[in-house]
């Protein structure tokens, strides 16, 4: 369990400072999806949906929302490479020439095109426009504000909380940080230099974790997987327990924080969107200071504690009831906070308030759905998928989901019906592909997989994805039993992106037992299965390569375990055409 304990007020408040005014530039209304907080503008006229991301030194478009957008793209006269989280990647550029935020118009918004797709939105907003004002993070309430302080310089800015205790500290000038929000904390004790970063989830640099006395083999530390963020490259987690993490005067005690193999430059930690949905925060680029309140709940979101952690404080969550919103948009976004905290009965209350107010609106049934699902009554999600595409047929996400729900359900020509109702309604660079193409695979309509992929990996030559892409097109290929030299190549690509993937070793051994190759498959297996020991289709693949070299004791053990851990799996070889 943890506890925060938060200093009373840090200098003169603001209400007190009569010269002191808060020009607000604009409100940005907030939507987190997932731990993304997200903001729509328009692009030539067009909206489009940004995270907002305050650790992005500049705005960014992904190559496929540029081409969807028909921006032209140009090269810098310098040599450009965006780094982040396991890679880097060269950039290009585009200029919009109409862009608006909220009722702000940005003529001539330049955009850094380049790296990773951004599932779901078109790019980043960055710093090169939140640095123009201080602003205003409330993503529990659903608002981010530009605000232009007049006569404020030495008034304590955390407005909100006149009677309640805050604290501050000190950030450095935006433009010495590298257009950065760069401060300080304390991990057991230990100074670290932090970023605040809303584009991504708290994390701290291996290297900086040893120096707190976190190691990854220490006790009571588990694995976190593996993330990536700019580029190819593809990083290890853990999630460690942590007895102390103080920012300014508030102490977070006996809480977990994630640590990851990779560099940050000079500083040791992102503080992410987890830790803003937490607190009210202000920075002031004008001050140099950030403030900051605690807003109750988990400080640091993490599937292996989030449950538990919601459970211990549930006495100091946010309160429903406190500044409740008025309107189905209000309601949209505070539910989208709380289902972000992975607490869905607020989440799921508040989706209900915004139906109930607005039932036309597919976005909140949808959103309800959602919420429902990640709270396993997937049973009561159908429903409101239902309703959704019956308001908004084309509703992207809400068909995608549905036809999971069809699949689970054995009902797969429904489930193809809605895939291929999505695969019309996309951009042909669009990065949903990948998901059509997964879908299309499961359904069996292996060439119909194949083109998703094609036009998938066509337009995300560098993204971190596409280790995982040319492995879906070998493995589809594989499946199908054609274009067997063509999968080869893909997975032999795929291996050298990520040469500790099971997954690619095993999809590599099903296309050397269809050509032949035994030998050569059962080697793969055994690389699979050194990886992955527990999966049914590498040992079942590698008992058949057994078999057919005459190796009938070790081929039929290998059968063996494999049927012991999937009941199934003789007939789903056999339905592709293999057997021992």
């Amino acid at each position: 369990m943890f506890v925060s304990v938060v200093a009373g007020a840090c200098c003169a408040s603001a209400h007190a400072a009569s010269k002191c005014v808060l020009g607000k530039l604009v409100e940005l209304p907030v939507t987190m999806d997932g731990l993304q907080p997200v903001v729509t503008a328009t692009i030539n006229g067009t909206e489009a949906r940004f995270i907002l991301d305050s650790g992005a030194f500049y705005s960014m478009l992904s190559p496929a929302a540029a081409a969807e957008f028909n921006l032209k793209v140009y090269s810098l006269p310098f040599h450009l490479y965006l780094e982040g989280v396991g890679g880097r990647a060269q950039a290009s550029a585009a200029r919009v020439k109409d862009f608006k935020l909220g009722a702000i118009p940005i003529p001539n918004l330049e955009f850094i095109v380049g790296g990773n797709d951004f599932p779901s939105v078109s790019g980043l907003l960055g710093q090169n426009v939140l640095s123009i004002s201080d602003v205003e993070y409330d993503l529990a309430k659903g608002v981010i504000r530009l605000i232009r302080p007049h006569d404020c310089q030495k008034t304590d800015l955390a407005y909100w909380a006149p009677t309640e205790p805050h604290s501050y500290i000190d950030i450095e000038r935006i433009t010495d940080a590298g257009f950065h929000t760069i401060g300080s904390a304390y991990v057991n004790g230990v100074k670290m230099k932090v970023a605040f970063d809303t584009g991504a989830t708290s994390m701290l640099t291996l290297r900086a974790a040893v120096r707190a006395g976190i190691k990854p083999d220490g006790k009571d530390v588990v694995t976190g997987g593996r993330t990536h963020g700019i580029g190819r490259g593809w990083v290890n987690t853990w999630v460690a327990p942590v007895e102390s993490f103080k920012i300014g005067e508030e102490e977070t005690q006996h809480t977990r924080l994630r640590i990851g193999d990779f560099t940050l430059g000079d500083f040791d930690m992102l503080v992410g969107a987890d830790f803003f949905l937490s607190h009210h925060i202000y920075v002031s680029n004008s001050q140099r200071r950030l403030f900051l309140s605690y807003n109750g709940g988990p400080v640091f979101n993490l599937a292996t504690h989030s449950a538990a952690a919601a459970r211990e404080d549930e006495e100091s969550s946010p309160k429903k009831g406190d500044g409740d919103p008025t309107d189905a948009p209000g309601f949209s976004r505070r539910g989208s906070a709380f289902a972000a905290r992975h607490d869905y009965e607020h989440a799921i209350a508040d989706f209900t308030r915004a139906c109930e107010i607005d039932p036309d609106n597919a976005e909140y049934f949808y959103q309800r759905a959602m919420a429902l699902w990640q709270n396993k009554q997937a049973d009561k999600a159908r429903p409101d998928l239902d309703k959704a595409l019956a308001l908004k047929p084309d509703h992207l996400q809400a068909l995608l989901v549905r036809a999971q729900l069809h699949f689970r359900a054995n009902e797969d020509a429904e489930a193809v019906k809605d895939v291929d109702a999505a695969e019309r309604s996309v951009p042909q660079q669009d990065g949903v592909r990948l998901e059509l193409a997964s879908l299309y695979e499961h359904a069996g309509r292996y060439p119909t997989a194949i083109r998703q992929f094609d036009l998938w990996i066509a337009a995300h030559r560098e993204d971190a994805m596409l280790g995982t892409a040319l492995n879906g097109r070998c493995w589809a290929r594989a499946l199908a039993g054609s274009e067997l030299n063509k999968a080869l190549d893909d997975c032999n690509a795929a291996i050298k992106l990520d040469p500790k993937s099971a997954e690619i070793f095993d999809s590599r051994g099903l296309v050397r037992l269809r050509m032949g190759e035994n030998d050569k498959a059962i080697a793969d297996y055994n690389e699979s299965l050194r990886l992955r020991p527990k999966s049914p289709w590498s040992l079942y693949g590698r008992g058949v390569g057994r078999l057919r070299k005459g190796q009938t004791s070790d081929g039929q053990a290998d059968i063996a375990a494999a049927t012991a851990l999937s009941p199934n799996i003789a007939e789903e070889f056999k339905k592709h055409g293999i057997t021992p």
